[in-house]
């Protein structure tokens, strides 16, 4: 980048790690010389509440969690600089475009001949986050505060409001031109991922051939029988639940086996700590026992799709349901999709019993009870292969999308810390 982006004619060392060189015609002095601290205490009565996150300084959600303690809170004004003092809330600040309130664990700042876009970017950049944090104190990292008696003596540099207002202008066209092909490029991910799922619906519920093309028509489709299920390949067959599996109650005995859960994001998946919810009691030898290829539902959660086959023996929780295969009519991967496809996770909606969504339960007998339309072994053996290389196209699209993202994201933070810094020169 200092290749190609001008640079100004002459610098001076600042004597600051993380400014290094500033422009010869900038101001250095410390930060408490251009804001001054705001601690004026109001009521989120009379000043609407405010949220600082890593996106700016927003009106807080109705779904925020509130203080008890509203009238305790400090006054923000229009243009005021917010930034949150704790570790964990790393690069959670910005300008307030508002009056309005917030926590007292914000520092709130008015800025002194300071244009507000180029002070949110400097106070927003990537450098001055670091420095920000490395002036705080604490007794491990997630314990970490810095206060405004700390921050103010940050050593800035500050070109004339004319250059800020050069450097606001520039920053805020380039950024949002950064902003908008990072945009277009999660569009994309999106898309690919929804394509990803249409196509192994397609294929689950319909086979192969009807992600063909004009080979759709060579495909002899038949009524299945079921509604919800509609039509299916002529070849396929059509059975009730209760003539392929058959329901596992094994108890562990000890509770001492790998412990395993389900989810609609991710299957079965094994989890670290047997100190989890899901489990109603601490008695873990009660856990029901499963073996690698079982099909396990979440009946809590069947409703929202979470149900997978296991690929490991292991244990679950008591209230989950286990079913065995009574013959081998089902590849793993295959089955596992199947039921996860959009047709069945609504048929598991509408048969679920229970008050509301959060209490909906999908037992066994209406397990039981649901047709399955499916292809023949070997076909479901085709199908899979086929998906696991649309699978890993499509994954490999998503990654190289990801990076771009990241490489654009890089950019722009470098770009940001290399003009307000003086590194880049505007105009």
């Amino acid at each position: 980048m200092d290749n190609i982006l001008p640079k100004y004619p002459t610098y001076k060392p600042s004597g600051v790690e993380w400014l290094r060189e500033i422009p010869e015609h900038w101001e250095l002095t410390r930060l408490g010389t251009r804001f001054e601290e705001r601690r004026t205490k109001v009521s989120d009565k009379d000043y609407v509440p405010l949220s600082v996150t890593k996106n700016g300084t927003i009106p807080q959600l109705e779904s925020a969690a509130k203080s008890n303690d509203g009238d305790n809170r400090k006054l923000v004004k229009n243009g005021d600089f917010v930034i949150n003092s704790r570790s964990d809330r790393k690069g959670s600040s910005g300008i307030s475009d508002r009056d309005g309130s917030v926590s007292l664990i914000y520092i709130v700042l008015e800025p002194k001949d300071i244009h507000p876009i180029y002070c949110n970017f400097l106070l927003k950049s990537y450098n001055f986050i670091e420095e920000f944090y490395r002036m705080g104190h604490g007794i491990v990292a997630d314990l970490w505060t810095t206060r405004y008696d700390e921050m103010k003596s940050i050593m800035v540099g500050i070109p004339s409001f004319s250059e800020q207002t050069a450097i606001a202008a520039f920053l805020d066209h380039k950024t949002a031109l950064i902003d908008k092909a990072i945009g277009i490029k999660e569009k994309q991910i999106e898309l690919l991922k929804e394509r990803r799922q249409i196509l192994i619906h397609k294929a689950v519920t319909k086979g192969i051939g009807s992600l063909s093309g004009a080979e759709t028509t060579n495909v002899k489709m038949k009524d299945s029988g079921v509604e919800w299920i509609g039509e299916i390949p002529e070849h396929w067959a059509v059975k009730r639940a209760k003539y392929l599996f058959d329901e596992i109650n094994d108890r562990s005995g000890t509770g001492d086996e790998e412990l395993l859960s389900v989810s609609h994001i991710t299957g079965v998946t094994p989890r670290s700590e047997k100190n989890v919810t899901m489990f109603q009691s601490e008695d873990y030898s009660n856990s029901k026992l499963c073996q690698k290829g079982d099909l396990i539902f979440n009946i809590m959660w069947a409703w929202m799709g979470a149900l997978g086959v296991s690929d490991r023996n292991g244990i679950v929780s008591p209230s989950y349901a286990i079913y065995r295969q009574k013959d081998k009519k089902f590849d793993s991967w295959y089955i596992e999709n199947l039921l996860r496809s959009v047709n069945y996770v609504a048929h598991y909606n509408r048969v679920s019993t229970g008050l509301h969504s959060s209490r909906l339960r999908f037992y066994s007998t209406m397990f039981f009870e649901m047709a399955i339309g499916y292809p023949p072994l070997t076909e479901q053996e085709e199908i899979v292969t086929y998906l696991k290389t649309v699978e890993y196209k499509i994954s490999t699209a998503l990654s190289l999308k990801q990076q771009e993202i990241e490489r654009l994201k890089e950019y722009k933070a470098i770009l940001i810390n290399g003009v307000v810094t003086g590194k880049i020169k505007v105009g």
